[in-house]
């Protein structure tokens, strides 16, 4: 049987910098990108908060740089799904979308998350146009003009403020007639003058030109009365899913989808699998921080292969 040292699952930022970290290891990794190669980045147009890029970079061109600087200490990119996986021996199995199955003795899971958006076809329209699902990522964009931020559980509550350091008005539309987050959460939302709260409120539209955003079309659920908001930027903040389905059976997820790892490592429950990036972080989600556990998840992969001597 043909056993891999290394296989990585997904191609954001967290599988390609494993896989450069792998490759000059001598550990031979293979990536599989999965069904969107290169992540979410290669749905955002302008990164300026990546070092080492001081006039900023386009996501996609961003990601092209990593697939290139992974192939270029030849790793092996396929690109292929795993939709299947059995975790249950020494040496792990996984099903190709092809059918193919490889095996592995150390597996790297950097599938990601997805973020939820709410379904409107103006949504999808004005993507990178003025819609986005990150403040921390676009919020710099649009400094000084007024917003929206949808949601009311604790993501859509920290958007909102910090939006609210940078922006004049943030309206927050909130479905319901209460916040799902934290007390002090809350607590600083409603003392904060620039965030204007609209409850029992969603969103009907997206409004704009040909390239950029201009307002929204809003319904009050309880009065049924239609209104528009002239905003430039529109948060979609209602959560992710963490793209781990694929591993229930054997991996320990959080009661939300993330993969548990071991304190500060990248170990998962099971020897010889590690996670890294948005699979096992719910808390940053920033490219930088997802390829620092690409570079963990590679280092603790190699030193499980030096003690198991296969490298």
């Amino acid at each position: 049987m043909d056993v891999k040292k290394c296989v990585i699952i997904g191609s954001g930022p967290a599988g390609y910098t494993a896989a450069i970290y792998a490759a000059r290891a001598n550990m031979d990794p293979i990536l599989y990108t999965g069904g969107e190669p290169g992540g979410q980045l290669t749905i955002t147009t302008e990164v300026e908060n990546y070092p080492g890029f001081p006039e900023g970079i386009q996501g996609p061109q961003m990601m092209e740089e990593f697939r290139k600087q992974a192939e270029r200490f030849d790793t092996q990119i396929h690109y292929n799904l795993v939709n299947k996986v059995d975790f249950s021996n020494g040496v792990h199995s996984l099903t190709l979308d092809n059918g193919e199955t490889i095996h592995a003795h150390t597996v790297i899971i950097s599938t990601g998350a997805s973020a939820r958006w709410l379904g409107l076809p103006s949504e999808k329209k004005y993507m990178n146009l003025g819609v986005s699902a990150c403040a921390v990522c676009d919020g710099f964009f649009f400094r000084g003009k007024d917003v929206a931020v949808v949601g009311g559980g604790d993501t859509a509550l920290e958007e909102a403020s910090y939006l609210a350091k940078l922006c004049p008005v943030v309206h927050l539309l909130v479905r319901r007639d209460e916040f799902r987050a934290s007390k002090a959460m809350q607590a600083r939302v409603l003392n904060n003058d620039k965030i204007k709260i609209h409850w029992n409120t969603e969103a009907l539209e997206v409004l704009g030109t040909e390239s950029e955003v201009t307002g929204m079309k809003v319904i009050n659920n309880k009065t049924q009365e239609v209104s528009e908001i002239a905003i430039s930027g529109f948060f979609v903040a209602i959560g992710h899913t963490p793209n781990t389905k694929v591993f229930a059976d054997f991996i320990n997820l959080d009661e939300n989808g993330y993969i548990v790892t071991e304190g500060k490592s990248t170990k998962t429950n099971v020897e010889g699998v590690f996670a890294s990036g948005d699979a096992q972080d719910h808390i940053y989600r920033q490219a930088v921080t997802a390829a620092g556990t690409g570079c963990m998840a590679a280092l603790d992969a190699e030193r499980y292969l030096v003690e198991k001597g296969i490298i």
